[in-house]
């Protein structure tokens, strides 16, 4: 997907949503408003053109919610996260190591549907997320600037992203996720989801010239997190 699609899709995202609120409000549904933390673990690698062998790499999460809802099952929600994503190279039988990290700032904008009763819901959630890369580090058993002289380092393997350094900042995609919220005194809400994000901006640059078409980050987010409704 390129820029001008996925600014496209957000606007027919952020028209889908207007619609809904216009909708609801001629219908006479009661809002509600809550505010929130959450905190996990993620589980992330890279989509790089040309392909890298890599696995994923755990990090951590942290952040904050809003959440808009009503009586007919339908929220939106407005969250200010900080991520660690990032990749491992996997060098298999070779007793090499190269893991990167990457540090964000993520701003999902996501749809909420909800189903259950009074005291158990299970939702998905839907929507765009936008992000800003705030730090990057590497660790490796390996001097990654001299591998030419390393002696039976593989040679079959695209090497330039241990030593580009992530220029490309700014970073969107989609995320999707699925989870269980419990209910509890109608003002506290304990949720426990999981997540996918699939990433659509680049961080290595993408011209012609350069050695990587896409390096897209993509991870799978499980978090328990706790709200309390305000109205």
């Amino acid at each position: 997907m390129n820029s001008k699609a996925f600014v496209k899709s957000l606007c027919l995202v952020a028209v889908i949503m207007l619609c809904g609120i216009g909708a609801s409000g001629q219908a006479h549904y009661n809002s509600k408003f809550s505010i929130g933390g959450k905190a996990g673990v993620t589980m992330s690698k890279m989509s790089f053109t040309p392909s890298t062998k890599q696995k994923m790499v755990m990090g951590k999460m942290a952040g904050v919610s809003v959440k808009y809802w009503e009586e007919r099952n339908f929220g939106l929600i407005v969250e200010l996260n900080y991520e660690q994503r990032g990749w491992a190279e996997d060098f298999k039988e070779y007793p090499f190591t190269f893991e990167r990290r990457l540090d964000y700032i993520q701003l999902p904008l996501l749809t909420n549907i909800f189903f259950g009763g009074r005291h158990v819901n299970g939702f998905f959630n839907l929507g765009p997320e936008f992000g800003y890369m705030i730090g990057s580090s590497y660790k490796a058993n390996f001097d990654v600037h001299d591998i030419d002289n390393i002696p039976d380092f593989p040679d079959d393997r695209v090497t330039e992203q241990m030593t580009l350094k992530p220029s490309k900042k700014f970073d969107y995609g989609i995320s999707a996720g699925a989870g269980i919220e419990f209910i509890i005194k109608r003002k506290h809400r304990i949720s426990l989801e999981g997540r996918y994000y699939f990433g659509i901006g680049n961080i290595f640059p993408d011209d012609r010239k350069d050695t990587f078409s896409a390096s897209r980050g993509m991870s799978i987010m499980v978090t328990l997190g706790y709200s309390y409704r305000l109205k």
